[in-house]
């Protein structure tokens, strides 16, 4: 199940956003919990930023394993768990650092997670879409 709030105009690469959002809903279905899979994406102007948050009903990260998710071929389980190669979460944090942004997450084990990133705005009336720049 995903639930979606309208989302803000950003300016950045439509291919590289989309890889950006690609990777964080991919990584919530891929880390469900055997019950099935919830995501709520929303967004916010925080500090004069776009905030976009993605909050699933996941498995959960342990807080120790924050820094790690993020870095290139890093990966909390084997292979047999869970397929993958450690490179989506390393991708999302280079767009959003190249798109002006910072990228965190905030869980618990079993207790799902919250993925964040911040991008600036358009301009002080953004709204729904991204450009082509």
């Amino acid at each position: 199940v995903v639930k979606r709030s309208p989302l803000p105009t950003v300016v950045g690469n439509r291919a590289r956003l989309r890889q950006l959002f690609q990777n964080v809903i991919s990584n919530a279905v891929k880390y469900r919990r055997a019950d099935g899979a919830t995501l709520s994406i929303g967004c916010a102007r925080v500090d004069g930023s776009w905030e976009v948050s993605f909050e699933d009903n996941g498995i959960g990260i342990n807080p120790t394993h924050f820094s790690r998710i993020f870095q290139l071929f890093q990966r909390l389980h084997t292979r047999e768990e869970f397929p993958g190669t450690g490179i989506g979460l390393a991708s999302a944090k280079r767009i959003v650092e190249a798109n002006g942004g910072k990228i965190w997450v905030e869980s618990q084990l079993g207790s799902g997670s919250t993925f964040r990133f911040t991008l600036p705005p358009n301009d002080a009336t953004s709204r729904l879409s991204v450009s082509d720049e």
